[in-house]
């Protein structure tokens, strides 16, 4: 495989790298001293100087106002942010924003696209379903209404109602639109994107593991336009998949973050007259972890790469993206669990930053499945495309 990233891609990593650079991870309250979410709302400073530098758009046609890059370069963008511990929904709008160009209408676009790009509007998607367990699109149904507001009419009529449940949504609160998988009469899988504040839709707070906020998305039949509901083929699957990858770029920011704080503080923590880093057991660990690292990176950017071209395979995309959600779920918590021991009682000091990686390593470890949901969908997948 050839990962060599072009020069768009890499100018990408430069913005971002100039942007986050500013960021410190302890912005917002600690999660474990902070009683519900640690804040009330996203970095806006951040998201405001995302959007300046263009890193909102990086998806988006230069029609839409955007750079026209692929998710590979989104990807990119969000290791970084994942090293500072961005709180904006950087990895959700742009994933939205990018499914409605692929397989939404022109109307939609045209209404959602530019302002997202220049993060006027805030994009979110629920994708958990009801329980995290289950298809996020099976919590929802979606049934058709004629120009008559009568219920039971054909898909050609004037919308849509849902009616179901989203749980934990992140940034809901914050979100002008939000992205609801849904399922027809026919079980086919649609996608509807509707204003946070339209009739019939009401939030409840909840809260992540990091301490962010998350909500109950409750839809008691909330109407959507025509134009509002996609039902192309294939496309909650790819933003699903989409969204997964985008959570192992996280998980790779993340673990490489927390494995250079972990060699620093070996390499100056002395015991016996000899930094710690010198002693074989401590040695050993850390390599282990820079292996789950590099194998963390290999099977990223082969998923994204597989999104981003289309390209065929053996196996469908979806191989490749559980097979990277199964590294950068296992991947992220050993790097973190081998970090709290190396640093001894320290890691565990409200005042050193390591203890906020931990908690937004466990949410993004069980984000969108963890390890043993991918490999059971991995197992099917074998199955039904055998091998040889």
């Amino acid at each position: 495989m050839d990962f060599t990233f072009t020069e768009e891609q890499q100018a990408a990593v430069e913005a971002a790298e100039a942007v986050f650079s500013d960021v410190a991870p302890d912005r917002a309250p600690s999660p474990a001293l902070t009683p519900g979410a640690v804040a009330e709302d996203i970095d806006r400073q951040l998201w405001n100087e995302l959007a300046r530098t263009d890193l909102l758009g990086l998806t988006l046609s230069p029609d839409h106002g955007g750079a026209g890059l692929d998710p590979i370069a989104l990807c990119l963008v969000l290791r970084e942010s994942a090293k500072v511990l961005a709180r904006v929904p950087l990895l959700e709008s742009c994933a939205v924003a990018t499914a409605v160009q692929r397989y939404g209408g022109s109307t939609l676009a045209a209404e959602l696209l530019p302002r997202a790009g220049r993060g006027e509007l805030i994009l979110t998607v629920g994708a958990n379903g009801r329980s995290g367990h289950d298809p996020a699109e099976l919590a929802v149904s979606a049934r058709p209404y004629g120009e008559n507001g009568v219920d039971g009419t054909s898909a050609e009529g004037s919308g849509w109602v849902l009616d179901g449940v989203q749980s934990a949504v992140p940034w809901a609160q914050a979100a002008d639109w939000i992205a609801i998988p849904a399922h027809t009469a026919g079980g086919r899988p649609v996608l509807a994107l509707l204003p946070r504040t339209r009739d019939g839709v009401t939030l409840a707070d909840q809260v992540s593991t990091s301490g962010e906020r998350l909500a109950e998305v409750r839809l008691d039949g909330a109407r959507v336009n025509a134009h509002e509901l996609i039902d192309a083929p294939g496309c909650w699957e790819w933003l699903r998949s989409l969204l997964t990858t985008g959570t192992c770029a996280l998980a790779l920011g993340l673990g490489e973050r927390v494995l250079a704080m972990t060699a620093e503080y070996t390499g100056k923590r002395e015991q016996f007259g000899f930094p710690v880093a010198t002693f074989q057991a401590v040695a050993v660990q850390a390599a282990d972890r820079y292996i789950d690292l590099r194998a963390m990176e290999a099977t990223l950017w082969q998923a994204a790469w597989r999104i981003s071209s289309d390209a065929g395979g053996p196996l469908p995309t979806a191989a490749d993206v559980a097979v990277a959600k199964i590294w950068a779920s296992d991947g992220v918590r050993r790097v973190v669990q081998t970090a709290q021991h190396l640093h001894g009682g320290f890691g565990a000091d409200t005042d050193y930053p390591l203890h906020r990686f931990h908690a937004w390593a466990k949410q993004i470890e069980l984000s969108l499945g963890p390890a043993a949901a991918h490999e059971e969908a991995l197992g099917d997948l074998l199955a039904a495309h055998p091998l040889g």
